[in-house]
């Protein structure tokens, strides 16, 4: 039995890839992170801010839902932005006027300069989260490789919101201007190693897809859209509200509230990994029912609850809930979303899911911060998010009937 000889040369060429590649993930996981991150990092400071800076709490809440806005406003352009300036630029780019607008939203003495900074880096967020996606997918093999790296990728999104939670609850005890930078050095990090390892590519200027008819009227798509609107915007809605509440009535600390959400995130990061695993053996449909319904029990539970008097009986059952439903239809919803898609035109219907979810958030935040500071408090507000969440259980019922006589 021969052997044959094994050159060295590929062998450390071979070697010297995957250790780039390694370190090109850690590079677009990490400003996953901190983009996730950008989502919760203000949420148990917004009364700090409002105090603070002297603001209303309708104003307030464009310190949160003013990222969702910047977000949503630039991810069906990116596709655009990308094709005519090259994904690397674009990437680049994006880090730079994020970690300018950290450092000025720092200084903000005034609440529209803060929300600005805000909406800028929604923007960025817009460019970097679907462009990274996309340098994955080019970068590494398809099958193992690029599921591995994908997984990677989308299990760092999921950390960065708890995170960004831990992060304000520790600095708002110092100044609620820590928790708005506190990602510009990360992302000057990611910056400085991204300038080496992002890869150069080709592009065609004006060659950037375009939304087609057939693709807003495919139902899976839409029903994801719907369901996963309902969800971020019912969920954050909630928080908002119970930030305050907690505040004002039971006269907790940002550290004690970000302590208190945690139930309603930590399971999410956990049970991502095996999210594919549940997926296959209970099919998407049912998963995003599950869910949606779970969620609207926590929202439905804390408004017959009234004012909570302890966070065991008060709080904590609807957090679990909430994560609960998130661990369920979290992944089945992303999944639901592209399956029915054609390869050629999952480019554009990423982003258009994307949106979706952001808009959830842009509709629901300013209305429960119009609810709160009327003269009816937080019950209205808590009716709105459940019916929000109500609704999103009603689209996800409407694909298991549609399903039912196809499998019949």
């Amino acid at each position: 039995m021969t052997t044959l000889p094994v050159d060295p040369a590929t062998t450390t060429a071979g070697a010297g890839r995957s250790r780039r590649q390694r370190a090109l993930l850690f590079v677009l996981a990490g400003n996953m992170l901190i983009d996730a991150l950008e989502v919760s990092v203000l949420l148990v400071a917004m009364p700090a801010v409002k105090d603070d800076l002297g603001l209303s709490l309708w104003n307030t809440q464009w310190v949160m839902s003013g990222f969702a806005l910047g977000f949503a406003a630039l991810l069906l352009l990116g596709p655009a932005i990308t094709a005519r300036w090259g994904r690397r630029r674009v990437y680049l780019a994006a880090l730079v006027v994020f970690v300018a607008a950290s450092l000025l939203g720092g200084l903000a003495d005034q609440g529209a300069l803060l929300i600005l900074t805000r909406v800028v880096k929604g923007m960025c967020a817009a460019l970097t989260a679907p462009t990274g996606l996309a340098i994955i997918s080019t970068t590494f093999r398809e099958g193992p490789e690029q599921r591995r790296a994908v997984s990677v990728y989308s299990l760092f999104g999921a950390v960065g919101f708890t995170a960004g939670l831990l992060c304000s609850g520790l600095l708002t005890e110092l100044s609620w201007r820590w928790s708005v930078v506190c990602s510009a050095p990360v992302a000057l990090v990611l910056l400085v190693f991204g300038l080496r390892l992002v890869p150069g590519d080709q592009h065609a200027t004006g060659s950037a897809p375009r939304v087609k008819a057939a693709l807003l009227r495919n139902g899976p798509l839409l029903r994801s859209a719907l369901c996963a609107a309902s969800l971020n915007g019912a969920y954050l809605g909630l928080l908002l509200l119970v930030t305050f509440q907690l505040h004002a009535q039971l006269g907790w600390n940002s550290w004690q509230t970000a302590l208190a959400y945690l139930p309603a995130c930590v399971p999410l990061a956990l049970s991502l990994p095996f999210a594919g695993r549940l997926v296959g053996r209970l099919g998407t449909d049912r998963l995003i029912v599950a869910g949606a319904l779970s969620a609207t029990l926590g929202d439905a539970l804390y408004l017959w609850q009234g004012t909570p008097r302890s966070y065991p009986t008060g709080v904590l059952p609807t957090m679990l809930l909430v994560g609960a439903g998130f661990v369920l239809s979290f992944a089945a919803l992303n999944m639901q979303a592209t399956s029915a898609i054609p390869a050629a035109e999952k480019r554009l219907a990423v982003p258009l899911y994307q949106t979706a979810v952001q808009l959830g958030a842009v509709l629901v935040l300013p209305a429960v911060a119009a609810l709160i500071g009327g003269h009816g408090g937080y019950r209205p507000a808590l009716l709105l998010i459940t019916a929000v969440g109500a609704a999103g259980s009603l689209v996800a019922l409407t694909g298991v009937r549609r399903r039912r006589p196809a499998a019949s």
